[in-house]
This record gives structure tokens, C-alpha cells and sequence, in this order.
């Protein structure tokens, strides 16, 4: 059985389906603080609380031979004001899960880490040897996490690989969508059902229109590179280290471009609002994902046009009660 922290988030839940398509047991932890059980099938087990208490983790574990750790914080403008609280949720958090998977004899995890720990990369794509100099906290606890978690691979034999999401959207299914948080494309899309234009932050940045330039990547694209990864894992017998992937498309948008395929999908003149920068965003952040799909055989499958569209499905579609 493999154990997905946040697993009734936005993320975690497209990751249990993918993971359950493989005949593989899934059970989920989950404080619901951001995450909704009514995400999960019915006869997926379900634990509700904190990943910083060791003896409910500890009784999570029992019988799991896997973690898909995303439990985190991951608002970055959020981590700039709250910079020893997100220490405390990502960093002291995984260390707790660490700890227990280590007494339960749990010997393979997979880590949700973020392109945020490259910061401002040199050159056009993102290899995974670039400089890791993360401009914000949030950036800072995901590169901390995977010290962690590599220091734990070489004091006890942990096997373990971080992927690198870079910037996710879409979903596999409306009851799925993130229909909250603070990500571009559903706050777009959120706001122009109502009746809002979109802020966009900067529009002096060293970029061909100005704006921010990011790679988007599908949510399910993002839960089959899960599975690559806990395949590995599972062959990986002997041999305790950390592998790390970028997940990615390896194609840039700008936050313009991304405004132009949500008027494209949905139909409608967009008039963004112009605000300053924020703090803690880098210009241009996109992906090399070569590595992955040499090793792992995963390359992305949908372009921005079909992640905005089920995006907007999913806002479309009626929340269940």
C-alpha cells in the first residue's frame, strides 16, 4: 500500500486515481485544512490530521511500504509573510514523517518539491544540475526538504525521488478542479465568473511581452509522472538515494498568453488590471524535462489550450453537496 499525504488535495486526489488505475492500494492523510474528502473514492481510507503528529502518522503507516508526500503550505506570497510558520508546516513536518517512516520500516517515499528552488535560472530551460537559489520561503522549505530527505537516504537506506512540478492546471475530471487557491489559471477563470477582469503583477520584466513567463503542466500529466516514479522506486531494490525530476512540458507562457487561451476557451474579451510586482516571483521559470523522460519515459500530453479548457469545465460544473 502506498500512503498519499494530501491526498485530498487538488493534486493528491488526481494522484491517488492514477495511482489506483495501477491495481496498486492507496490509503490518504489528510488535516482537510485545503483538501476535500468528497475528492476521494468512497473505499479509499482516509486519515484526517497533522502530518507534524507523530503518533497519528506513526498509526497512518502501519502496513504502507510507500509515502507520496504532498502535504505542504505552497502560497508563495503567503510564505513571505509567514516565513517561520511555513518552516514549521514543510520542513518540521516531513522530518516527523521522516522520523516514523524510519521506525515503521517504510523505505520509499516520493517528494512533492517545486520548481521554486531554482529561483532566477540562467538560460531559456531548467536542467536539473541548474543552482538552486530560491527567492522566496516557500522555495527555500522545498529545497530543505529534499536536503532532508537525501540526508535520510544516506544515514538509513531510504530510496527516494523529488519531482520538481513546475506550474500546475487542469484537471481529469469538473469534480476534480481546483476551484480555489491562489494559481493563475483558476483565479482567472474564478474571476471572470464574476465579472472581474484579472490582476496581473508586473509588466516590466525582462520577458518578450513583459510578463511572467511559466511552464504549465497538466495535473494529470503531473499524477502519471507519480506513477513513473513509484515504479522506479519499487525496482530500485539495493540502492538507497534520491533521484529528482523535473515535471514539466518544457514550454514557456507568458502570463499574457495564458489570458489569451482563456479568452480563446471560454469566449471571452479579457481587460487584465495592472498591478506591481510581487515579491519573491522570478521573471522566467521553465522546465528541461529531458531527464524524466529519458529515464522514466514520461513526457507531457497536453498543451495550455486543453488544461485552461478543463479548467473551465470543471468551474462550470456544479459542486457536489
Amino acid at each position: 500500500m502506498w500512503l498519499v499525504t494530501g491526498g485530498a488535495g487538488y493534486i493528491g486526489a488526481h494522484v491517488v486515481r492514477h495511482i489506483r488505475a495501477t491495481e496498486r492500494s492507496v490509503s490518504v492523510l489528510d488535516d482537510l485544512s485545503t483538501g476535500d474528502a468528497a475528492r476521494l473514492p468512497d473505499d479509499v481510507e482516509l486519515h484526517v490530521g497533522r502530518i507534524d503528529d507523530r503518533d497519528f502518522v506513526r498509526a497512518a503507516l502501519v502496513g504502507v511500504e510507500g509515502v507520496i508526500h504532498l502535504a505542504a503550505r505552497k502560497d508563495v506570497a503567503e510564505s513571505v509573510a509567514r516565513p517561520i510558520w511555513y518552516q514549521q508546516e514543510n520542513v518540521t513536518g516531513l522530518a516527523v514523517l521522516l522520523e516514523s517512516m524510519h521506525e515503521g520500516g517504510v523505505g520509499r517515499i516520493v517528494f512533492s518539491s517545486s520548481a521554486a528552488v531554482y529561483g532566477e535560472p540562467l538560460g531559456r530551460r531548467i536542467d536539473e544540475s541548474a543552482r538552486c537559489e530560491p527567492l522566496n520561503p516557500y522555495g527555500r522549505t522545498k529545497l530543505a526538504g529534499e536536503w532532508l530527505i537525501a540526508d535520510q537516504c544516506a544515514a538509513t537506506g531510504l530510496g527516494a525521488t523529488a519531482l520538481r512540478y513546475f506550474n500546475v492546471a487542469g484537471c481529469d475530471e469538473p469534480a476534480l478542479a481546483e476551484r480555489s487557491g491562489n494559481n493563475l489559471i483558476p483565479l482567472v477563470l474564478a474571476g471572470l465568473m464574476a465579472g472581474q477582469e484579472p490582476r496581473v503583477f508586473g509588466r516590466d520584466y525582462p520577458t518578450p511581452d513583459g510578463t511572467c513567463v511559466r511552464d504549465f503542466i497538466h495535473v494529470g500529466d503531473l499524477a502519471e509522472a507519480h506513477v513513473v516514479a513509484v515504479q522506479e522506486l519499487e525496482s530500485r531494490e539495493g540502492q538507497a538515494h534520491m533521484e529528482v525530476f523535473n515535471v514539466g512540458t518544457g514550454s514557456g507562457y507568458s502570463v499574457l498568453e495564458v489570458l489569451q487561451s482563456v479568452s480563446r476557451v471560454t469566449g471571452r474579451p479579457i481587460s487584465p488590471v495592472w498591478d506591481p510586482r510581487r515579491p519573491g516571483d522570478p521573471a522566467q521559470v521553465v522546465a528541461d524535462p529531458t531527464l524524466i523522460g529519458d529515464r522514466l519515459d514520461w513526457h507531457a500530453q497536453h498543451d495550455l489550450d486543453a488544461m485552461v479548457r478543463s479548467s473551465w469545465e470543471g468551474m462550470l460544473a456544479p459542486v457536489k453537496e
